[in-house]
């Protein structure tokens, strides 16, 4: 029975880890850049576990895990009062990771599910996320539509 727990401060390491895969597996950068990032990625994200503003969600197959086999993490944006939502926040879910060994077994629909409650719970109203194309059917299926975003890059 698959188990979710909140991450913590001790979870940074796996949570870095898990997020360095997940870009990896979509060969979306070099590992020079990906380290980089991991060197980066890792005081942000203990600052905001700190604050409150990152909320880490955890997988494994039981309440006393040996392995956690999934993950994804929601980040609680300051953003304007904007007509979709006046209220001052925008939940952005991110970092979603299923080990190799666990994948076909519902768990990304499963953390997608918690993290969607654990924004409204939060009191965002719009929740918003890039896809890779392992996850964009998952969350069309959910209900996620796309938008307008566009995009602007000053390359690195």
């Amino acid at each position: 029975m698959p188990h979710i727990r909140r991450a913590t401060l001790a979870d940074v390491a796996l949570i870095t880890t898990q997020r360095h895969r997940m870009f990896a597996d979509n060969d979306l950068a070099t590992e020079a850049h990906l380290t980089a990032m991991d060197a980066q990625f890792e005081p942000w994200l203990r600052a905001h576990l700190t604050a409150g503003t990152y909320l880490g969600l955890l997988l494994s197959d039981d309440p006393n895990p040996t392995e956690i086999l999934a993950g994804a993490g929601v980040y609680f944006m300051d953003w304007p009062p904007h007509f979709l939502d006046i209220q001052p926040i925008r939940a952005y879910l991110l970092n979603f990771y299923t080990a190799p060994q666990a994948r076909g077994r519902g768990y990304a629909k499963l953390l997608l599910k918690t993290a969607v409650e654990e924004s409204h719970a939060h009191g965002a109203k719009v929740v918003t996320l890039h896809a890779s194309a392992f996850g964009k059917p998952i969350y069309e299926k959910f209900g996620f539509t796309h938008n307008n975003e566009m995009m602007l890059r000053f390359d690195r």
